[in-house]
């Protein structure tokens, strides 16, 4: 095995793929992706890995991009490995064409992966990769966590190379005498990883010659602090008493876990700052704070958060009322509803307020039923209230289907 093929099989084993798991390889015909297919051909021979494929997506974001698919090709024929290719359309509507690129490129090679059952995607991300990545997200205002950096493996997706420099690709395509393909985009400046390469990173080694080692640094110190973070954060109950006692860096890395397992993101560091601001508040009650693509929801001192789509539903129910002064009507509560509850006595308050003494979360308060008299529309039940003051009515409430109907 070559030293190279050995570097990369120590990726591998630093990323915990097993040996004989099956590959894709993430392929643009690039330097990168070239000297990682020639490592996996040579490490599915030696039997370090399973079944090899190449993968290519084209973005269709330049003219004759299709010829860097045939590239792929060609490389995949020479190392007798089979080629999967796939051509996305990118959103160029969004801020960010690299990030857009990016999303499209991903779901295209978790669909092949799935297709093909690659156990594994790797992808051709070296540690000057790690570098840039590091610096645009410091100059972007990142927290600890994004110093972190290009993770080694998450989920599927590996990066057997990312302790490699670019320097040590080009020696081994050299070596082979690999003619590997350059990507015109890769020029332009517009790009913001290409300033970074192009403008940024050599104004830096002037001042430090050593500047993109002190980034890995940082890179490797942040990953180990996220690392101590998420052991604290596992143990962080979403409560505002456990909030408000944790540590700030944990409290809102438990926020942030929580609120993005929910379906809201991206997060910026403002909005982790106002949901910690919102469980530590001096507030009871039902508070709700905007996020991107969620709602998040203080509700007497727990948070939950909700989706436009889960915020608006209202679950039916099955009601069945019994009692001797029908007949009776079941709907909704609505806002200005009053009743006479039994531990009232008599004496008639808002819904509204019987619900919030009773602290009944907002989720639930906004799904209430209640059970009427028709003969003068007097509440004689509430959902989480029970019933009226001198009510004989018995409710069975059952959330099923939207029906309601009175015993005989």
């Amino acid at each position: 095995m070559s030293g190279f093929a050995q570097l990369a099989a120590h990726g591998f084993d630093r990323a915990g793929v097993e040996p004989g798991a099956s590959v894709l390889v993430a392929c643009s015909g690039g330097p990168d992706s070239t000297a990682l297919a020639l490592a996996c051909a040579e490490l599915a021979r030696d039997g370090r890995l399973g079944a090899v494929a190449l993968g290519h997506i084209d973005h269709q974001l330049r003219d004759g991009s299709a010829a860097d698919g045939d590239r792929v090709a060609a490389l995949g024929a020479a190392l007798d490995l089979p080629v999967h290719r796939a051509a996305v359309v990118v959103d160029r509507s969004r801020a960010s064409l690299e990030d857009a690129a990016r999303d499209a490129r991903y779901a295209a090679l978790d669909a092949m992966a799935g297709a093909i059952g690659a156990d594994y995607i790797a992808t051709g991300h070296t540690a000057s990769d790690q570098a840039e990545t590091v610096l645009m997200r410091v100059v972007r205002g990142t927290g600890v966590t994004g110093l972190a950096g290009i993770p080694r493996r998450r989920d599927r997706y590996v990066r057997p190379l990312l302790d490699l420099p670019r320097a040590a690709i080009e020696d081994e395509l050299a070596r082979r005498g690999v003619e590997a393909a350059g990507d015109p985009m890769n020029d332009d400046d517009a790009l913001t990883r290409n300033r970074v390469r192009r403008v940024w990173l050599p104004a830096l080694r002037r001042e430090n010659p050593a500047v993109d080692d002190a980034l890995l640094r940082l890179a490797r110190s942040a990953a180990e602090q996220r690392e101590v973070l998420e052991w604290a954060v596992d143990r962080v109950d979403l409560t505002a008493e456990a909030i408000a006692s944790a540590p700030a860096a944990v409290a809102k890395a438990a926020l942030g876990r929580a609120a993005v397992a929910a379906g809201a993101g991206p997060l910026s560091a403002a909005h982790l700052e106002d949901l910690l601001g919102l469980m530590v508040r001096d507030e009871s009650g039902t508070v709700d704070l905007s996020l991107p693509g969620a709602i998040a929801r203080r509700e007497y001192g727990r948070l939950r958060f909700v989706t436009p789509a889960q915020d608006g539903a209202i679950p039916t129910a099955s009601v069945e009322v019994d009692g001797e002064d029908g007949p009776y009507r079941v709907r909704c509560w609505q806002r200005g509803d009053r009743m006479r509850p039994a531990r009232l006595r008599g004496r008639s308050r808002k819904l509204s307020d019987l619900f919030t003494d009773a602290k009944i979360p907002r989720s639930q308060r906004d799904r209430a039923v209640v059970v009427e008299r028709e003969r003068d529309g007097a509440i004689v039940w509430a959902e989480h209230i029970g019933p009226a003051h001198a009510s004989s009515v018995t409710v069975s409430l059952t959330r099923k289907v939207p029906v309601a109907t009175n015993k005989e």
